[in-house]
């Protein structure tokens, strides 16, 4: 039963919204793993309008950085996103706003979370962002985050049995 597919695109292009979608057509009772830290009021309400949008069906899990605490055994989840799973570990990678974020130490914290959670026998739907499609930021630490990013979804991606990126609410299967 373990299967791994990952959802990428730009913002707003439909990618949840699929994502839930896919897990509703596999599983009556799927599980939402949501890595957001909530940073403020707007962001809490954007929450509350995506769980009153998946409704009662759902499982909800929230969980900023180790997802493999979470046994989802057999189950089908939507993992939601690795863009902000990302920044979870790249800012706490550094105790002072002086000290730039370790992107190589941030990205093997990942990986090795990322093969601990995948360990398991389950239907993995990891969503991402394709934040390198735009410019290149002037601001050093943004690119870090980019580069910290861009090579986790390469690390998914070449895990994933199915990869589709979403173009203005279309997928396209690219593996």
């Amino acid at each position: 039963m373990k299967r791994i597919i990952m959802i990428t695109g730009g913002q707003r292009s439909g990618k949840s919204m699929y994502a839930e979608q896919l897990a509703l057509s596999m599983s009556e009772t799927p599980v939402y793993i949501a890595t957001a830290h909530v940073w403020d009021e707007e962001f809490k309400q954007r929450i509350l309008r995506h769980q009153e949008r998946r409704g009662m069906a759902w499982s909800n899990i929230e969980e900023e950085k180790y997802l493999s605490r979470h046994n989802i055994y057999n189950k089908v989840a939507v993992i939601d996103c690795i863009t902000l799973w990302c920044t979870n570990f790249f800012y706490n990678q550094h105790a002072t706003t002086e000290q730039q974020p370790n992107v190589d130490e941030a990205l093997e914290a990942l990986k090795a979370e990322f093969d601990k959670f995948i360990a398991q026998e389950a239907v993995f739907i990891f969503v991402t962002n394709e934040i390198g499609s735009g410019g290149v930021s002037r601001n050093i630490v943004q690119r870090r985050f980019t580069d910290l990013e861009g090579w986790m979804n390469q690390y998914v991606a070449s895990k994933a049995d199915e990869v589709i990126l979403m173009v203005s609410g279309i997928p396209v299967k690219i593996k």
